[in-house]
């Protein structure tokens, strides 16, 4: 049964059953209405509800996000709850979100784990709480909270649920305290939807607004959100209810909701293909081998997920550098209170650093991270070889598409894969939150099973991918800036590009993206895509020109822009005189171009690419090139990921603005076969298939 109940003299336990999250469906909806009238028939003192498994209830059962609502609903079953004569109790252990929250938020008392989390984060999925959420929660936790909770889907531990009046009180065993709580003190419980309004002055709810368009900017639901924690103040519990399940029905359907759910199953559903069936290496022991800030912050995150790290440097030097690089890791947890004294001793004890290999013979898995030398990784794996176990899994973090050349020089070359840990903006591992799992021609399921298993242990979504200059994300990056290069030297600016994607919802544009990398990183990429660079394709001088006048961006405080101290960028006119000259040379008459053609020529021209990337099996699927550029090149997560966004506009309509590139630059625009494909028979993106 999706929700069981027992007798127990005068209480009632009513149990969800909906593995693994208790998901709400019209099952469980239905079950909880039949225990509302059996708790009435039966005259019990009070019913205590609690969840099976991990979780009292993780939300509503995600199968029923894009169906039709049928009833029972889940808001009308919540007014049964708290109506009801009899007291329910929420005891909450796992997690108690979205409709699991607004579940308790019914109920007459709520007693949680201290470790529990709790939280309405309908509005990362472009909704908002539609069984009362924004009507109950001002009532119980005030204004401000619900503000803080709904308007940015924060979701928070037991503990501060408890200080913010979330939840009555907590128990390492809510079933039980639920069970002793005396009958006096349960009978001075009043239902949430007969407390108080609560109120604030119009500059709260405006600082909500400016929160909201700062941290989820461009997104519709924070906004709606807010105007609903507004009406509570004024409307009756029935109001606001009212406007809210109408909220809820207009943002279900709308193309934000869509596409952030996409997003969200798209992340759920990351995870090793099916057709890899082979077991991972155990994961206990991991050497990392490379020097600086990055191969530390690679050791503290896996740290941070409780192995045992060595980390190996070049020498003595480097080692003593190092101690130091981990240290301030720790050091700086403990400041943030992410940490304690005991966690942080025992990162200290499972970390150690040498200049000698034998130091990591008993490594299950070791991770290069020397840099771009080819010559230097290739000695690193040969060291590696030499001591560690022939069942040892070894990986590259390099960006380039040297693996089969590294892969080569081993003896078993099916140990080895790729690691490339991608970021939106420049980021050590820790942050980063994709891993893209590079499959070399040799690499063994077990040692991609073994990537996969590792990402997991580190919380990052993986990604796999085939072996190519820039992988996924990066490649796709590389062709919106060749394009966007071409729009200089056509007749844009770097400012008016930047503006242009900015609009689209990018965090920066790619000019002010490659001052933050650094002007000096994309011109050896160019370089060394040079050799497999097509002669009729065109190739711009002016970042080139850029690097060789000492413009790095921000780390010369000039690059596209000119970074004064105090922080904040301001536009450069010797740019535009730079921009004019060369096309001067190169003999191209500058027109100019507005916003929307901006836009439109470098999402083409990055949909092209991607679309190549899933004809040469780069990627496996289109949702994978979505989790990449919305995890790792900044692409707006309200669009719902690159390939995605092109589903909206149709292959038709992408192919034929390809094509009319295509008349006017050649090379550069020739349309990909899964365009091709998709136009002609009518399919969507997703369910393209190589």
């Amino acid at each position: 049964m999706a929700v069981s109940r027992v007798r127990d003299g005068m209480c009632g336990h009513v149990q969800l059953n909906n593995p693994p999250i208790n998901g709400i469906d019209r099952a469980v909806r239905r079950g909880l209405l039949e225990a509302v009238d059996w708790a009435e028939a039966e005259g019990l003192e009070r019913v205590i509800l609690s969840g099976a498994g991990r979780a009292f209830a993780a939300g509503v059962d995600a199968r029923e996000f894009d169906l039709a609502p049928e009833p029972p609903h889940l808001s009308d079953v919540l007014d049964r709850i708290e109506r009801s004569h009899v007291p329910w109790i929420a005891a909450i252990h796992g997690q108690a979100l979205g409709g699991g929250a607004e579940i308790a938020l019914a109920c007459r008392y709520r007693i949680a784990r201290p470790d529990a989390t709790l939280g309405l984060p309908d509005v990362t999925l472009g909704m908002v709480p539609g069984a009362g959420g924004t009507q109950r929660l001002p009532r119980l936790s005030g204004i401000e909270v619900a503000l803080d909770l709904i308007a940015t889907g924060r979701v928070v531990s037991g503990v501060e649920a408890k200080r913010i009046g979330l939840v009555d009180a907590l128990g390492d065993d809510p079933v039980a305290a639920a069970a002793t709580l005396r009958a006096a003190r349960l009978g001075l419980a009043v239902p949430v939807g007969k407390l108080n309004p609560g109120d604030a002055p119009p500059e709260v709810f405006e600082a909500a607004r400016r929160t909201a368009a700062r941290r989820m900017r461009g997104q519709v639901a924070p906004l709606r959100a807010i105007e609903l924690i507004a009406r509570s103040c004024t409307a009756t519990l029935a109001q606001g209810l009212e406007a809210e399940r109408a909220t809820v029905l207009e943002l279900r359907a709308s193309d934000q909701g869509r596409a952030l759910r996409h997003a969200f199953f798209a992340e759920r559903s990351a995870r090793a293909p099916g057709w890899l069936r082979a077991g991972p290496a155990p994961l206990r022991q991991v050497a990392v081998v490379g020097g600086g800030i990055l191969a530390a912050g690679l050791a503290y995150a896996l740290l941070n997920a409780g192995l045992g790290v060595t980390l190996l440097e070049a020498d003595t030097e480097g080692v003593v550098r190092a101690r130091a690089n981990g240290e301030k890791f720790i050091e700086a947890d403990l400041a943030r209170g992410r940490i304690g004294a005991v966690d942080a001793a025992s990162r200290r004890a499972g970390f150690s650093v040498s200049a000698d290999y034998a130091d990591a013979a008993g490594a299950d898995l070791a991770i290069e991270a020397v840099g771009e030398s080819m010559e230097e990784r290739r000695q690193v794996f040969a060291r590696l070889q030499s001591v560690l176990r022939p069942d040892a899994v070894l990986a590259s973090t390099t960006a380039r598409p040297d693996l089969n050349l590294i892969a080569a020089g081993l003896a078993d070359p099916a140990r080895l894969l790729g690691l490339h840990f991608c970021a939106a903006a420049p980021a050590p591992a820790p942050v980063a939150k994709l891993v893209e799992i590079i499959r070399g021609a040799a690499s063994s399921d077990r040692t991609l099973a073994t990537g996969f298993a590792l990402a997991a242990a580190l919380g990052k979504t993986p990604v796999l991918a085939g072996v190519c200059d820039g992988f996924i994300g990066n490649r796709i990056l590389a062709r919106c800036d060749d394009e966007a290069d071409a729009l200089l030297i056509e007749g844009s600016t770097p400012w008016d590009i930047d503006e242009a994607m900015v609009d689209f919802g990018y965090a920066m544009g790619p000019y002010e993206r490659q001052d933050l990398a650094g002007l000096d990183i994309a011109h050896a990429n160019r370089r060394r895509r040079d050799a497999g660079r097509d002669p009729a394709r065109r190739c711009n001088p002016i970042s080139d020109r850029m690097v060789a006048e000492g413009r790095l961006g921000r780390k010369t405080a000039v690059g596209w822009y000119r970074y004064p101290g105090g922080g904040g960028k301001v536009l450069d006119p010797l740019i535009e005189d730079l921009i004019r000259e060369e096309a001067y040379f190169a003999k191209v008459a500058r027109r100019e171009f507005s916003a929307d053609q901006i836009r439109r020529r470098l999402l083409l021209a990055m949909i092209n690419e991607a679309s190549e990337i899933l004809a040469e099996g780069i990627a496996e699927r289109a949702a994978d090139i979505d989790l990449v550029t919305l995890l790792a090149t900044g692409f707006p997560r309200w669009r719902g990921g690159l390939m995605h966004y092109a589903d909206t506009l149709g292959a038709k309509a992408i192919l034929a603005g390809i094509e009319d590139q295509a008349k006017a630059a050649g090379l550069d625009w020739r349309p990909s076969r899964v365009i091709e494909e998709c136009a002609a028979k009518g399919l969507r993106f997703s369910d393209w298939r190589r």
